[in-house]
This record gives C-alpha cells, sequence and structure tokens, in this order.
C-alpha cells in the first residue's frame, strides 16, 4: 500500500472511522477455494425490482442512505494483508445510486434489458468499494425498475430478501417525513463473523472433518474435462399441477421438496452421462440465530451431498433415503473454507477439489412488499458461479417451479444440456404417477 493510503488508514482507524476485521468463513471460500478470481463477475449476485408507486431521486436517495447506515455490509471492502486479505469496515459511507428517466424508445422489455445488463456486468474494485451497485429506471412517474448487483462477498441469496425489505421500510419512513434510522441490527455481519470463528475451534471441527474425509472418499468425478468457454442459462419451467404433485409425493413419504427433486436429479445424472456415487453441492443458509436473520452479508455455506443409488429400490423408498443422507450431511456441515483446506489434494486452478455440481432450491425469504400507494417484486437472477462445471438451480415461482441450467459451452453443447434437463423433468414426470417404479427402469428407460 502507498504511504499516503497507508497514513490515511492509520487515521482512519484511530479516529474509528473504519475498522479492520477477519475474513469470514464465507468470504475464505472465495478467496482459497474459489476456480476464479474473487473481482471476476460471475461473483457478482444480480435482481430486478419492480417498484410501484410515485419515486423522487431525493426520496430514493435518502432510503438508500438508511440501508447504507444499518447494514455494515454496504460499507465494507476488502485490503489486501500480510496474511491474507482483511475487511475494512467503514462508519459512514453514500449510497452507490443513480436514478435514469427512460425515454418511450427504452421503456421496452429488451431495452430495460439491456440496461439492467450493463449494471450487472460491470466488475467491482474490492479494494475501493462500494461493493454493489443501484440504478433505478424511471418509466412513468408510478412505474420503475431497480437493478441492484451486489458482490458475493458480501452478500448471500437471503441478502437480497434482507435488501428490498430495509429499503421499502426506509422510503416508507421518507413518506411519513420522519428523520429516523432504520433501526440498529441485534447482530452486524462482523459480530457474526466473531461468533462463527469463536465457535468454529480445532476440536469442534475435528470429528466432523473426519466424517467428511470418509463420506467422501468413495465419490466419483462425472467428467474430466476442464472446464472452457463462458457460463450460459437454460431454462425451463415445471408448472403448478405438476409441481404440486411433486410435493405432494414428498409429504407422503417424509421428505422435503429439496430431497425429493434432488432423488430425482441423481436418477437424471445417472441417465445422462452414467454417472454414480456423485457428490453435488448445495447452498445452506447458515443463520440458524434469528439474530441475524435481519442482517445482510455472506453467510451462506456449502454442503457436499452424496448418496448411492441402488437400483432393486424404487423411487420412494430412494426419496427417504435421500432425505436421511442429507439430514445427515447438514448436521455435519463445517465452514466450507475448512473443508477444502482439509480434503483439497490438487492445485489445478480449473477443477473444484470435492464436487463439481451445484444443485439448489432457493427456498430463501424473497419478499414481495406493499402498502397503499407503494410496492416493491423481487426477481432474483440465477447468475452462476465460477466454481462449479454445472449448475441446476430451482426457484418456486408461486405454486410452480422454474429451472435454471447454468453451464460453460467450452464443455457443454446447449443441445446436451437441453437433454438433461428433458431427462429430470421426465423423471419427475414419471415418479408422481408410479412412486413406486424401480431406480432400475429409471435409469435405464429410453426416451
Amino acid at each position: 500500500m502507498q504511504g499516503d493510503k497507508q497514513s490515511r488508514l492509520s487515521q482512519w482507524i484511530a479516529s474509528g472511522e473504519a475498522t479492520l476485521q477477519p475474513l469470514t468463513f464465507p468470504q475464505r471460500e472465495l478467496w482459497e477455494a474459489s476456480l476464479a478470481a474473487p473481482g471476476d463477475v460471475a461473483n457478482n449476485i444480480c435482481a430486478m425490482i419492480s417498484i410501484r408507486g410515485a419515486l423522487t431521486p431525493e426520496g430514493s436517495e435518502a432510503a438508500m442512505q438508511r440501508v447504507v447506515e444499518r447494514q455494515e455490509t454496504f460499507r465494507l471492502s476488502f485490503l489486501p494483508g500480510k496474511d491474507g486479505p482483511l475487511q475494512l469496515i467503514r462508519r459512514t459511507a453514500k449510497p452507490a445510486l443513480q436514478f435514469q428517466t427512460l425515454t418511450s424508445e427504452q421503456c421496452s422489455s429488451a431495452a430495460i434489458e439491456a440496461l439492467a445488463q450493463e449494471v450487472f456486468d460491470q466488475p467491482f474494485d474490492l479494494i475501493q468499494g462500494p461493493l454493489y451497485r443501484a440504478r433505478v429506471f424511471s418509466l412513468s412517474r408510478d412505474e420503475h425498475v431497480l437493478a441492484f448487483a451486489i458482490h458475493h462477498s458480501i452478500a448471500d441469496g437471503w441478502t437480497l430478501g434482507i435488501f428490498v425489505q430495509d429499503l421499502f421500510n426506509a422510503y416508507a419512513l421518507g413518506l411519513r417525513g420522519s428523520n429516523n434510522p432504520l433501526p440498529p441490527l441485534r447482530m452486524s455481519y462482523s459480530q457474526w463473523g466473531a461468533a462463527e470463528r469463536a465457535y468454529w475451534t480445532p476440536e469442534v471441527l475435528a470429528p466432523r472433518l473426519h466424517y467428511w474425509r470418509e463420506k467422501l472418499s468413495g465419490s466419483s468425478r462425472p467428467w474430466a474435462t476442464v472446464r472452457s468457454g463462458t457460463m450460459q442459462r437454460h431454462g425451463v419451467d415445471i408448472p403448478a399441477l405438476q409441481a404440486n404433485a411433486i410435493r405432494e409425493l414428498a409429504r407422503k413419504h417424509g421428505a422435503t421438496l429439496f430431497s425429493t427433486l434432488l432423488a430425482a436429479f441423481r436418477i437424471a445424472l445417472g441417465r445422462w452421462c452414467g454417472a454414480a456415487n456423485v457428490a453435488v453441492g448445495t447452498p445452506v443458509a447458515n443463520r440458524h440465530h434469528q439474530a441475524v436473520r435481519e442482517t445482510a452479508g455472506y453467510c451462506s455455506g456449502i454442503v457436499p451431498l452424496l448418496a448411492r443409488l441402488h437400483q432393486g429400490d424404487s423411487f420412494a423408498k430412494t426419496v427417504e433415503q435421500s432425505q436421511q443422507s442429507t439430514v445427515e450431511a447438514f448436521a455435519n456441515a463445517v465452514p466450507f473454507a475448512e473443508l477444502h483446506r482439509a480434503l483439497a489434494q490438487t492445485d489445478e486452478p480449473s477443477v473444484h477439489p470435492i464436487f463439481s455440481i451445484r444443485f439448489a432450491l432457493q427456498n430463501h425469504p424473497v419478499p414481495d412488499v406493499e402498502v397503499p400507494g407503494l410496492s416493491l417484486r423481487l426477481r432474483m437472477r440465477s447468475t452462476g458461479t465460477p466454481r462449479f462445471d454445472l449448475a441446476c438451480e430451482i426457484n418456486e415461482q408461486g405454486e410452480a417451479l422454474s429451472i435454471a441450467w447454468l453451464y460453460w459451452d467450452g464443455q457443454f453443447s446447449s443441445a446436451a444440456i437441453e437433454e438433461f434437463s428433458g431427462l429430470f423433468v421426465e423423471v419427475l414426470g414419471r415418479v408422481c404417477t408410479a412412486p413406486e417404479t424401480l431406480i432400475f427402469s429409471l435409469l435405464s428407460a429410453s426416451r
């Protein structure tokens, strides 16, 4: 760090204008276990927020300022240190918000999408910050779209819901003419990080790391190709009628929707590439205490899931086993940075050391908030992650299910992904009508 900048930082620290904190466990994962640099735009989490009601640039900026004051992650950046990066948390910061009134030619869905993509595709300066940006596109007096991008190092999917709720509450305060700030958090992000570091002592980690060494020792990789190309997205929807049939199947067999979908996913994967005993990674919210459920920040973790398919079992039995193995895996979850450190056996930068497939059911709170005169509706984007070769992300859209397949076009063709997607939907359809179907039949069926 240059002398003048180091001197200024020392003054900030001495005056209380800024504090330094170690990386949290999830942040360490980005620096230590990711297949791409932390500054890669694939680490940007993106959302579109539809807003109905009268907005002004002044009111929008004041609302955003309240959010920045409440949530320290919006005042956070990173400094390189002798032993690795450190969090730099400023005491105050201005909101990174722009307000743009659109012309009639810019109000089409395609034009707004292109404008939002400009917000999403810009990299963040991890040292200078801020690590988020928001731009309001005003279509008319009462219709607006907020394009919001935030770096994964300071946010997870849960954070988007917190942001919408805080922004709405902040704007509502302004509408009432109040000068009050948003209520303080019971636990800041840095306090959460400190509590996690205090809990995960070597004595607590040791038995769980032993569990994972044994559990993952026999896992296989479905392909050996080095990842290349750019990330692409393929989407497919499961209508409400079939989605509700899947939920009913889960309920009858004492399983969650997640475990039921995962069992079908494993069967489709087996038919698609002949892979067996493949570990997949799934995100977990990691917000066990109520105090942190209103805290913006990257708290979520990744848990490996591994279960064998027994061809003589029925799908119904496989769902029950999927549920049991998932519960066991979550009960033994550890910070992924520590798991990576314990199990990584390769220095190959384009190969994930533990798993190459991500499977997720995104069911964290995503509020649509509304009072007379103002409403906010959040729609998340499946932006993918540079840490996996292939990802299947499922979102509940009302009673329907929306599936996003994220893949690298240098590794998989669009036709191959469409085939995998079709197999997954087909398996789900078959087991809903005949849950006693044997796994052998599902694996060997021809389309």
